[in-house]
């Protein structure tokens, strides 16, 4: 299922960086800005994955590169950004999406080094991604940045407290970074999925626990990594011009049961 419909105009020709974007939402997500006629830049950690990932924008007939870089990792991501504006122009648009390890882990059975983890992958990476790119958006009075939640920061569920704690974060530092730039030209929201079917959940779950999960969205099926990255599109468009330090639930109406 790609991602279809409107036509963003005000996209072509931006620069764009998608962090967690070797494969899943990420991918997608370029894709998605690609067909826009968008240059990306993908950051990640699969030089692989990476590598297709840019292969298929280039097809598309956009600038595009693939950036080995850990968004844990400070220095790689000042590396990643100097590479960036270098050859493809100052960056417009900031896709903070790196993070991940949402599976459910019981309180009782959680480790310090798998909380540590969870944290550092999820919310310490959100901060340092939108370090390494603000000073850039800010210079220029302009740009959006979009960051990766979840319905897990938003209600209790089935996800482990470290994921949940770590998603309430990235929602606080963007409301809180949206209202800090405001007057800057910078805006800053944040989309929150529920279940996606990814190529990392599909192969975790099996298909009656994807029934399961499905059934509890009031729209009765998982989410798509392309609904998530329409969402992407309109934040970073021009046609959310007067929104910022928003969450948008992009999760078949769970946070409403």
């Amino acid at each position: 299922m790609g991602v279809v419909g409107v036509r963003y105009s005000d996209l072509t020709g931006k620069v764009v960086v998608i962090t967690g974007g070797s494969r899943g939402i990420g991918a997608e997500t370029a894709r998605a800005f690609a067909h826009q006629g968008a240059a990306v830049a993908v950051l990640g950690r699969d030089r692989a994955a990476l590598d297709a990932v840019a292969d298929d924008l280039r097809a598309l007939g956009v600038g595009a590169l693939g950036l080995v870089a850990d968004s844990t990792d400070a220095a790689a991501l000042a590396t990643a950004a100097e590479r960036i504006g270098r050859e493809l122009g100052p960056v417009d648009v900031l896709a903070a999406f790196a993070g991940g390890d949402g599976y459910p882990v019981p309180t009782v059975r959680e480790t310090e080094e798998h909380w540590r983890s969870v944290l550092d992958g999820d919310l310490t990476a959100t901060f340092l991604t939108v370090r390494a790119f603000l000073p850039g958006l800010l210079e220029r009075g302009r740009g959006s940045i979009v960051t990766m939640a979840s319905t897990a920061g938003r209600l209790p569920g089935g996800s482990s407290a470290a994921y949940a704690v770590a998603k309430a974060g990235v929602l606080m530092f963007t409301r809180h970074l949206a209202l800090e730039v405001a007057g800057q030209g910078v805006r800053v929201n944040a989309i929150a999925p529920g279940a996606v079917r990814t190529e990392r959940t599909a192969g975790r779950m099996p298909p009656e626990v994807q029934a399961a999960v499905a059934a509890a969205h009031p729209l009765g099926r998982l989410g798509e990594p392309a609904d998530i990255a329409s969402a992407a599109l309109f934040l970073a468009s021009e046609a959310s011009a007067w929104i910022t330090g928003q969450t948008l639930d992009v999760s078949g109406g769970r946070v409403i049961v």
